[in-house]
């Protein structure tokens, strides 16, 4: 084995360590984001939250704690692999409020079940974005909201992008999310399951 000289060996430590260090430094940023985000939904003790797209689990820990034992998280997602990463946390972390669910857009979720949905960063990809939408209000309690962002969309298309199928209206708009609210329909839209039965 070569030997290395003890001004490389201090070199390589010191690269390694300000690599831990930048490493702690952007998971503290991404946490800080996350808490961010999910202080914009005002969620709270029992609620019951759909984390539509949920992608690898990034908001699954949180928002578990915050819903508490008598709340319910869905973790929707359609890449196996994604859900298998939620399950994993679900597991280390021994949550009994979460519960995933494999899908494109069909939860199979009762009408007026939930309390917030969450839809961060996922919106610009859908090939049938009304039909999510549509899918999202039939499961929205009547106050319920859609907590909503996207950095791939243009800040002035997000509003018209959510609001033009006329299901929601911009509640508020917050630093780093947007928080729309369902409007009422006279008909409402059943699930694609229900539809089959």
């Amino acid at each position: 084995m070569k030997e290395v000289p003890i001004e490389e060996g201090f070199k390589r430590y010191e690269l390694t360590q300000s690599g831990k260090n930048l490493l702690v430094q952007q998971t503290k940023i991404r946490e800080k984001f996350i808490q961010d985000n999910i202080k914009e939904a005002h969620l709270k003790n029992g609620f019951q939250v759909l984390d539509f797209a949920c992608g690898p689990g990034r908001y699954v820990l949180a928002v578990s704690e915050i819903i508490g034992a008598t709340g319910k998280l869905y973790a929707l997602d359609v890449a196996p692999l994604a859900l298998e990463m939620v399950k994993q946390i679900v597991d280390k972390n021994k949550l009994s409020n979460v519960k995933t669910i494999e899908s494109d857009c069909d939860t199979g979720l009762p009408n007026e079940e939930l309390d917030v949905v969450l839809l961060y960063d996922a919106f610009h990809g859908f090939d049938d974005q009304n039909a999510v939408l549509s899918e999202l209000h039939r499961m929205l309690k009547p106050n319920g909201v859609l907590s909503f962002s996207d950095i791939h969309l243009e800040k002035k298309d997000i509003v018209s992008s959510v609001t033009s199928c006329n299901l929601f209206k911009l509640k508020s708009k917050n630093q780093l999310t947007y928080t729309f609210a369902k409007k009422e329909n006279k008909i409402k839209p059943q699930s694609n399951a229900a539809k089959n039965l």
